[in-house]
């Protein structure tokens, strides 16, 4: 197991805002983004400095040794999730962009009227809209399974909501708001057996637990490098290299062609190539496969560990106030949903801000949820390896002298 506290130490963020503030910042939106280490800031640092050159564009020793890192990130990718090759693992801009590939490159060529997409309502935008617009575009039909009273999505719910209509179906491993978790395994046991593919969201759980996409079994996994310790701007698409073959790219350009020409002939790359058109994002990828060796030098099990001993002991600290409402007292991820009682969600987060606390407030980007939940709002606090317990105390000291820090304000 590691020490949080001593972790800080590798985390510039921290040790800047020790230095200009005399205290480290609560920071618990992790499930918005997560601090980078000195290791992936001063890997992004050496493509700036050291190795600069565009890749696959040139015949000299600085271009091979980016072609290089480029080829060893997808490896330690693939070898972290445990794909069968690297040749499974697209370089995308993130999650957003690595469902929209899935939504566009397989759903627009293979479903007509009348199939069906299954989803449930408290899935992020980016694994709501990419299949609206699919199922708009294509006559196919959008449908919700039905979630338990706690919000969980079930595999009997999923069994009830199968039918012989149904080829896609794309869900949270871990959803944003609620944080529970389902069983891939299960899941993709039960939508194989009816011929459709499974397409899962690992935005939040590719960071936090251990993958093994082969004894999942999900067809594509996507996920984003910022959440993970890396860099913005990339992401990841993870997809079995049969159903990749089977994709048609929806940009196009310089480096994912094998040949064009005036007459219209026009032949593509094998994946992972012809889906990563134009100049990749190439400092980022050097940041990220830093992340995953941050990551797996912590080991995923210790991450896991970690959250999980955090949850326990904030709902606990949050209950005790008996001034929170916890919409999600039992899930399994290192997320609390709250409110503070009497307080809309916004003002309770700016509340927290004046105590040096930042944590999410809204939606979440999970707008459909808001009726279920019985709330327009709620605030949202997200742990990573460096959250401590103290951070914990502070955010529940807060909430227990939130309302009449509120009530004072406005009155």
């Amino acid at each position: 197991m590691f020490d949080p506290l001593k972790l800080r130490q590798d985390f510039p963020m921290y040790v800047n805002q020790v230095k200009m503030q005399g205290k480290p910042l609560v920071w618990l939106d992790n499930g918005s983004t997560t601090f980078k280490p000195y290791s992936v800031v001063n890997a992004m640092l050496r493509y700036d400095t050291v190795e600069t050159a565009n890749s696959h564009r040139g015949d000299y020793d600085l271009c091979y040794a980016v072609d290089q890192e480029v080829l060893a990130t997808r490896k330690a990718i693939a070898k972290w999730i445990h794909a069968t090759s690297e040749n499974e693992i697209v370089f995308t801009s993130g999650a957003t962009d690595s469902l929209n590939l899935v939504a566009y490159s397989y759903a627009m060529s293979h479903l007509k009227a009348g199939d069906e997409i299954l989803i449930d309502e408290e899935e992020h935008a980016s694994n709501f809209l990419p299949w609206l617009v699919a199922a708009r575009n294509t006559g196919a039909t959008l449908k919700f399974i039905p979630l338990t009273k706690e919000g969980r999505v079930t595999a009997e719910n999923l069994e009830k909501s199968m039918t012989s209509k149904t080829k896609i179906v794309a869900l949270a491993q871990v959803t944003n708001v609620l944080g529970y978790r389902i069983p891939v395994k299960e899941f993709a046991s039960i939508i194989h057996r009816y011929g459709a593919i499974f397409v899962v969201d690992g935005a939040q759980s590719v960071p936090h637990i251990a993958i093994d996409v082969q004894d999942m079994d999900c067809d594509f996994l996507a996920w984003s490098g910022h959440k993970m310790l890396g860099p913005t701007g990339i992401g990841v698409l993870y997809g079995k290299y049969s159903l990749l073959e089977e994709c048609s790219p929806f940009r196009t350009g310089g480096g994912m062609n094998n040949k064009f020409n005036k007459e219209g002939l026009f032949t593509l790359l094998p994946p992972p190539a012809r889906f990563e058109a134009g100049t990749m994002p190439l400092a980022q990828i050097y940041g990220l496969h830093a992340a995953v060796n941050y990551l797996s030098q912590l080991g995923m099990d210790n991450v896991q560990a970690h959250e999980t001993e955090l949850k326990h002991y904030a709902v606990e600290k949050l209950e005790a106030t008996d001034n929170a409402i916890l919409y999600n007292a039992d899930s399994e991820a290192g997320i609390v949903a709250f409110n503070i009682k009497g307080v809309f969600a916004q003002d309770a987060a700016t509340f927290l801000n004046s105590r040096g606390i930042a944590c999410r407030s809204g939606q979440h980007c999970a707008k459909a949820l808001n009726e279920f939940l019985g709330t327009p709002a709620t605030v949202r606090a997200s742990f990573y390896v460096y959250t401590t317990k103290e951070d914990i105390d502070a955010l529940a000291d807060a909430v227990l002298h939130g309302k009449e820090f509120l009530d004072a304000y406005f009155n």
